[in-house]
């Protein structure tokens, strides 16, 4: 069948026999993934094999299977595929399909790519991790070791100008060949989007109108398996009697997906629930029809807590062009879109590149095992973020898989090798030191692969499910678990079978006797995630400081200590997807290297402070022990306590607060350089001067007795101050009667004395203190106020007279003198007749 990608091959072969490197741009169905590769295969140039990279496992394998077809040939004779966990080459092999990682590890392992004349970059829009730095290596390679490498990026939908800068020599840019047009016409139906109802009821909603109106089969477009499995549940019971469910995610064993892909039975149509995997590089035979979701799951790395979050966003231009152009493969076809036709113009151009955003301690591991120590050296299309590189080569550090000068260590190539991410590679290598080479390679099947064994929150019970599942994808993820683990075991196939690790990152030995249990070999992989529990039970918090939660009626709620190994959700809190017990006595032996020693003060419920020393893991007390406290830091927690807390944190001292008053009002009244300032701030600011020889021997403030507080401050005034503090500003006024009244010098209106009216007969001028009238209240026999004056003199001449007559009648037993300042004052009542 002609494709429109044959129009452009000799404009594309004449190209790359001028130019190594080239750009291809060609829509969804043109052929560029399958006509390409067999057009370079008789070029004079490509002696060698022609490697093609696929972002997933499901594309590489389908692109061989179709361009075996074409030659009329089995997978594996001149087209084969390389994929984890599976592969299908021979030594006939020309074109050999891979996904990008394996390409990362296969240029790792052989710089200089021998016996390779192209690698070939498909569906480069998509922005992959490994297709960015495998390009960067790519280029690497040829500007050093290999000038007659040819490098073709090829794409649907990209940014043409910028690879093409990236790919071309100097200044100059590659050259880009276009190939314009669709195979068949897409119509797009824009079905708006109602907030009212979820995502999933809209799509199948959207299914069964699609259903109704076009013939063919459907490719819906979900973000995730827990989408298409609801979709799937909503759509079992009222589908038309020739349509077919199939779902179509990365969960799925290659058969399962294989069947999704395989045109339907005879009379027969499919819909096919599908997430990104089926945006490129795929055709599904007889899909007319395409219901897109503009939805997609990005992960997104958050480098505070460590964790990998899959991320729901609309999708780029770009995707949904790509989604659309499934439905023109074979056929005219149809897209209905859940969203309005103005939305589009809104929606970002291309999706955002994975390097910007995600976890790099991989791209770390590899660019030093290119010997790249700066990222810099190499081409990159977008670089990587360099806060997020320096944290990942922090944590290569600490598992001893990088040295101080960001060199590889033996660690470091071990790991290297195993096609993991770093964390489990780490995870599994260790295990392997300690003859639990398998159980750890279980671990990390489980942990990547989600589903894998079940989706109970307990490991164990996860990787008894898997021992047990006779499914193939189980015997699958356990062939390849055997696989990981025969590649660790023969890379320490030299090391003592009593050498076992000490530590996290670092060597030692390990008893025999005392195995790697699940929870540790966790723990190993993801120390940041052990979590203790706290709270309300199922609560937990990370050692990382965030805080996590368990169903509170499932077993694992009730252990004190979890390694977890995978979370959901987000917010302040994410919920525990899979973990194990956790043994603390362990923890000090295996993190040594990350443990943290601190000597604290701590107040118990009376106040009285503790010290202990605390042995942490992260945000984690680990081990906490009451010690003996040194004098001098008990003083100085004290200290900061009242610094912290103001003087309210001290035993209430009625006598240091009239101490403090009465200095204030002579401040006020004799002027600022006259007298000490005692204001809170002053006195915290000189907390030491004169609290500090209270504390010697306390344990807590509440054991300072008030009144040696107000001692303590009267010690800050100058000799002279104190010997005049008395005669200016006396605590008490001296009645007529000889009574001592208390004088309130924090008073409104300046210091103030209360006493009964008759104990202040016989004054004619009124009482002053440092030349300031003092304001009297003057009380009633029952002690309740009468009158308040500054000028007592003149009230004894003015309102006195009308107090007087109310009084009389009210206390008649009460001397009520018409001239109560030539009476004599009294404390009594007159006697009884």
């Amino acid at each position: 069948m002609t494709l429109p990608i044959h129009a452009v091959l000799p404009e594309l072969t004449a190209t790359l026999a001028a130019a190594p490197n080239a750009v291809l741009v060609a829509p969804p169905g043109a052929g560029k993934t399958t006509v390409v590769p067999l057009a370079l295969l008789d070029q004079p140039w490509a002696e060698g094999r022609i490697i093609v990279l696929e972002p997933r496992r499901l594309a590489a394998r389908a692109a061989a299977r179709r361009m075996a077809q074409t030659l009329g040939q089995a997978v594996g004779e001149t087209v084969g595929y390389r994929v984890r966990g599976d592969s299908r080459v021979s030594a006939r092999t020309r074109v050999e399909v891979v996904t990008e990682g394996v390409f990362t590890r296969l240029i790792l392992d052989d710089p200089a790519l021998e016996g390779i004349s192209a690698v070939l970059f498909d569906e480069f829009h998509e922005r992959s991790l490994d297709a960015d730095l495998g390009l960067a290596f790519a280029l690497d390679a040829q500007s050093v070791l290999r000038p007659d490498l040819r490098l073709l990026v090829m794409s649907a939908t990209l940014d043409g100008a910028r690879v093409a800068g990236l790919l071309g020599p100097g200044n100059q840019p590659a050259p880009v060949v276009r190939s314009e047009g669709r195979a068949f016409p897409v119509e797009t139906r824009h079905l708006g989007r109602d907030p009212a109802l979820p995502a999933e009821d809209q799509v199948s909603r959207a299914v069964r109108q699609a259903l109704a109106d076009e013939p063919g089969s459907l490719l819906v477009f979900l973000p995730g398996q827990a989408e298409i499995r609801r979709v799937e549940r909503q759509l079992a019971e009222c589908l038309p009697s020739d349509a077919i469910l199939a779902p179509l995610y990365g969960a799925l064993t290659p058969a399962e997906q294989d069947r999704a892909v395989d045109p339907a039975p005879s009379g027969r149509r499919k819909v096919v629930l599908a997430t990104s995997i089926a945006e490129t590089s795929l055709t599904i035979e007889g899909v007319r029809g395409v219901v897109d979701s503009g939805l997609s799951r990005e992960p997104r790395f958050d480098p505070a807590s460590g964790l990998t979050r899959l991320v729901t966003v609309r999708v780029s231009q770009a995707a949904a062009d790509q989604r659309r152009g499934r439905a023109g493969r074979t056929q005219p076809g149809v897209c209905w879109r859940l969203w309005s036709e103005p939305e589009t113009r809104a929606l970002r151009p291309f999706s955002r590149p994975e390097i910007l955003d995600s976890d790099l301690s991989r791209l770390a591991l590899d660019l030093a095992g290119w010997g790249a120590r700066d990222a810099a050296a190499l081409a990159f299309l977008d670089p990587p973020p360099p806060a997020a590189l320096a944290e990942a080569r922090a944590f290569l550090q600490r598992i001893a898989a990088l040295d101080g000068e960001g060199t590889l260590t033996p660690h470091g190539r071990t790991i290297a090798r195993l096609p993991l991410p770093p964390r489990l590679a780490h995870m599994v290598v260790r295990g392997a030191e300690s003859g639990a080479a398998h159980l750890a390679a279980s671990v990390a099947a489980v942990v990547s692969e989600r589903g894998l064994g079940g989706d109970d929150p307990d490991l164990q019970t996860r990787l008894d499910r898997l021992r047990r599942d006779t499914s193939s994808r189980a015997k699958d993820a356990r062939a390849l678990a055997q696989r990981w683990a025969d590649l660790a075991g023969g890379c320490n196939n030299r090391r003592s079978p009593r050498e076992r690790p000490g530590r996290a990152g670092q060597e030692g030995r390990r008893p025999t006797e005392d195995p790697l249990t699940p929870a540790h070999l966790l723990a190993l992989a993801y120390p940041g995630r052990i979590a203790k529990a706290r709270g309300a039970p199922g609560e937990y918090r990370l050692a990382s400081g965030r805080g996590a939660h368990l169903d509170p009626a499932h077993p694992l709620s009730r252990q004190l200590w979890l390694a977890v190994g995978e979370l959901g959700g987000g917010g302040a809190r994410d919920r525990i997807l899979l973990a194990a017990p956790l043994d603390p006595d362990r923890i000090a032996e295996d993190f040594a290297d990350q443990l943290t020693t601190t000597e604290t003060l701590d107040a118990d419920a009376a106040g009285r402070l503790r010290a202990h020393r605390i042995t942490r893991l992260g945000r984690l007390d680990v081990v906490t022990r009451t010690i003996p406290a040194d004098p001098a830091l008990m003083r100085r927690a004290l200290l900061d306590r009242v610094r912290r807390e103001g003087l309210a944190a001290l035993p209430p001292s009625e006598a240091l607060e009239k101490l403090r008053a009465r200095v204030g009002f002579l401040r006020r009244a004799a002027g600022q350089e006259a007298w000490p300032d005692l204001s809170e701030a002053v006195l915290l600011a000189r907390v030491e001067d004169w609290l500090e020889p209270l504390l010697e021997g306390r344990t807590s403030l509440a054991q300072v007795p008030p009144p040696e507080l107000a001692e303590a401050v009267a010690g800050l005034l100058p000799w002279e101050r104190r010997r005049d503090l008395d005669r200016l500003a006396p605590t008490h006024f001296e009645a007529p009667t000889g009574s001592r009244l208390p004088i309130d010098y924090k008073a409104e209106g300046g210091p103030g004395v209360a006493g009964r009216v008759q104990e202040l007969f016989g004054l004619a001028a009124h009482p002053t203190i440092a030349g300031v009238p003092l304001r009297l209240v003057l009380l009633s026999p029952a002690h309740r106020p009468i009158q308040t004056t500054a000028d007592l003199p003149g009230f004894w001449r003015g309102s006195w007279g009308a107090v007087r007559a109310e009084m009389r009648g009210r206390y008649p037993r009460h001397p009520w003198p018409e001239d109560p300042a030539a009476a004599p004052p009294t404390t009594r009542a007159k006697p009884r007749s």
